[in-house]
């Protein structure tokens, strides 16, 4: 199972969550996220793959991040059309907000030009919750391309997560549950966790 941590910022933290043998670190290019990255930390992760995650951002600053920080993957949350999509020039992992099966159908635009899908709760912002969705919706996805799991998913989740059968789930993404502060993850909660799954 891929495990994703996002909302990373902070050096100290990126190294210590690295550390753990996670697969994928995400840090947030959107300014008015409470985990938004402002500057550089002094460390990035070189053992994991990096994702930025833009939210209807320009073109060209995806690209001048994605050079800068030598991205991996550009992780799109916004309302990106499948045009902006296909402009990218790495391998998109592409948020789709959900609250019930009509919202999972949003992927058919996608699938010819994303790597990954990641099916968030659909919130009056834009992801970091900290809540669930039904996760029984997720049998309504029928598509081709893997997907990760995302939306409050919490240290007492681990039995839950293993209990998910669908074919194209590959991992999951957490965020706001292992905080100690937005942008600052509690490591020793995030060490049992992946001990338990």
């Amino acid at each position: 199972m891929i495990v994703k941590v996002c909302g990373m910022r902070d050096t100290e933290n990126i190294r210590e969550a690295e550390a753990l043998g996670i697969n994928l670190m995400g840090f947030i290019f959107w300014p008015k996220s409470s985990r938004f990255v402002s500057e550089r930390p002094a460390y990035l992760p070189n053992r994991v793959k990096r994702v930025g995650v833009f939210v209807n951002e320009d073109i060209e600053t995806v690209k001048s991040l994605s050079d800068e920080y030598n991205l991996d993957y550009i992780q799109l949350h916004g309302h990106e059309s499948p045009e902006y999509v296909a402009q990218m020039e790495r391998p998109v992992i592409k948020a789709i907000s959900v609250n019930d099966r009509d919202d999972i159908a949003t992927y058919k635009a996608y699938e010819d030009v994303v790597e990954y899908f990641l099916f968030d709760t659909k919130c009056l912002s834009v992801g970091g919750s900290g809540k669930q969705f039904d996760w029984s919706i997720l049998s309504a996805y029928d598509g081709k391309k893997p997907f990760l799991l995302s939306g409050g998913i919490g240290s007492d989740d681990a039995e839950k997560v293993k209990n998910i059968r669908h074919p194209k789930c590959i991992g999951i993404d957490l965020n706001s549950r292992f905080e100690i502060t937005p942008g600052i993850k509690d490591i020793n909660k995030l060490k049992q966790f992946l001990e338990q799954l």
